[in-house]
């Protein structure tokens, strides 16, 4: 899609590019690792493309929204039928949230959309947009945690250049 919309915008010297992501890139669920490895790739592209589209008047927007009431857990959730009782206490558990989650996600689709807007509509369209407390709270319980553990191990990450 980006392919076939950026010519256009290039000659226009204007667009915004909006791609949907999922708080699952950054809390990279146990039982969810290709949905959050495809999440983490969109990210990569959209930081890049943001980068390259900017100085041609061009927003990119990346949108990581959390549980909405959409048909994601509902008929387009397909979940292998092969159980694996390894697994029961990690991804078997996500099996099974999965099952109980259609219909109760907290997020409003239409207040997404609307807050979408309003954020490429923006002077300064974002570069990273959340959505929903649940992804808030998601994003900052894994930034905090990352933060200590990048403290923890600082030492070590710092002394790998070639001594001089």
């Amino acid at each position: 899609m980006i392919k076939a919309v950026l010519p256009g915008m290039r000659a226009r010297h204007s667009g915004a590019i909006v791609n949907i992501s999922s708080i699952a890139a950054q809390l990279t669920p146990v039982g969810s690792g290709y949905y959050s490895a495809a999440k983490a790739a969109v990210e990569g592209l959209s930081g890049s493309l943001r980068g390259e589209l900017a100085p041609l008047g061009i927003s990119v927007t990346v949108v990581e929204p959390g549980a909405f009431r959409t048909d994601f857990a509902g008929r387009s959730l397909v979940q292998s039928a092969t159980v694996i009782d390894d697994y029961a206490a990690t991804a078997g558990k996500r099996r099974k949230e999965n099952d109980t989650m259609d219909g109760n996600q907290g997020g409003d689709p239409a207040r997404a959309g609307a807050a979408i807007i309003t954020a490429v509509e923006s002077s300064e369209p974002p570069g990273f947009l959340l959505l929903g407390p649940d992804a808030l709270a998601g994003y900052r319980y894994i930034a905090d945690a990352r933060a200590s553990e990048i403290t923890k191990w600082e030492e070590l990450t710092s002394g790998t250049n070639v001594d001089a």
